[in-house]
């Protein structure tokens, strides 16, 4: 076994991202960047138009603002959006399940657009890791950033990921995300390799149908289950294997029945309290739970103990922390786009929705309805 203890970083890095490329049985990308960094005065509008919370609560609490243009940091792109993404993640902040420092505060933290300012730092626009990435005035990019549901956005450079391979905004916006989460998921929080048997929770959502279609891919059997026979026909056309309709079924009995008795190897759960104590009963010795979100509410307080049984592992694992560093900016980001572009992930989008408070408040109905399938944008009109 190769020791790579003390290896330097770089080495370290570049051993990772080869493991990673394998597993993930992508080629290489052969893509070229070109990287603009001629500096022009960019002149921004005094205000933006965001979706914002004064307060948190209900849907009523969601609104249509003008605010203050972000501040503009040394080392941040400057992006007018084109797309908003819809994700869970918009409700609990709204709900207030994940706190806010202060208010107005404004939500969300998916979009796409193009780029209206480089960073002004020269250190940055020197920065190899920087230039890596191919940003220009006029790109494309889709953002993964807190706070960005708005006209025009400041953000960290390396929350951007440019967009690759022919991808369009409407698409990245949609897939950014989910995409990066089913990626980083299937990898780091539980390595999906062929031969397993995998159970995804909420298959027909927008993360669910990314996992459905990542786990036929990667050789795994993968078991869902959904709300409707409908559902479950868009998830079994995206790669599932069995679909089991939890309202209509026992999804304990029918996992042990698939699986003869022994469980999955691992559970992806993004329902959260309304399916936490069943997963221990599905999963098969030494299997693991990935506890993905809360959209039935956050699991309750449990003791290691309870792994005991079958050696169980858990994990309650965030995007944000696997994607940290430029190279695994640069590398996730552009395998997702690459992916994308080769039908290895299809993006299926439900609805697309006004930029106006009433379209905002209705998308985080929808969302959290149990009605949709795919995902949810918000198109953001430009004056």
């Amino acid at each position: 076994m190769l020791r790579i203890s003390r290896l330097s970083q770089k080495s370290r890095t570049a051993i990772r991202l080869s493991q990673l490329r394998s597993h993930l049985n992508i080629r290489p990308s052969s893509s070229v960047r070109s990287t603009s960094r001629t500096m022009t005065t960019a002149v921004f509008p005094e205000t933006i138009e965001a979706f914002a919370i004064n307060k948190t609560g209900g849907f009523e609490v969601l609104e249509k603002m003008t605010l203050p243009f972000p501040k503009v940091e040394p080392g941040h792109l400057v992006i007018r959006v084109e797309w908003i993404g819809v994700n869970f993640i918009d409700t609990y902040y709204r709900q207030g399940l994940y706190p806010y420092s202060s208010f107005p505060a404004v939500l969300g933290k998916e979009t796409s657009g193009e780029i209206v300012a480089l960073p002004t730092d020269p250190e940055v626009l020197n920065s190899p890791d920087f230039q890596r990435m191919g940003y220009q005035v006029g790109g494309k990019v889709a953002v993964d950033f807190l706070g960005t549901h708005s006209t025009y956005i400041s953000v960290p450079w390396i929350k951007a990921y440019t967009i690759t391979h022919g991808v369009s905004t409407r698409i990245a916006g949609a897939g950014l995300v989910q995409g990066l989460t089913a990626l980083s998921f299937f990898e780091e929080a539980y390595k999906v390799k062929k031969g397993d048997t995998i159970l995804i929770h909420t298959i027909a959502g927008g993360l669910g149908l990314l996992m459905a279609q990542l786990g036929k891919h990667l050789g795994a059997t993968v078991i869902g289950t959904t709300s409707t026979k409908e559902k479950a026909e868009m998830a079994k056309a995206h790669g599932a294997d069995h679909v089991i309709l939890y309202k209509e079924e026992d999804t304990v009995k029918r996992v042990l029945e698939i699986t003869n008795g022994v469980g999955v190897d691992a559970v992806f759960d993004g329902v959260g309290k309304d399916t936490f104590e069943s997963n221990f009963e599905m999963l098969r010795r030494k299997g693991t739970l990935v506890s993905v979100g809360n959209a039935s509410g956050a699991v309750p307080p449990m003791s290691p103990l309870k792994l005991l049984p079958k050696n169980l592992e858990l994990c309650r694992p965030t995007m944000n922390h696997y994607i940290v560093t430029p190279d695994e900016a640069y590398f996730y980001g552009d395998k997702l786009f690459e992916m994308i572009s080769a039908g290895v992930l299809r993006i299926n989008i439900f609805k697309e929705y006004p930029f106006t408070q009433e379209g905002a408040q209705q998308a985080q109905k929808d969302l959290t309805g149990g009605k949709t399938t795919g995902k949810l944008l918000i198109k953001v009109t430009q004056d």
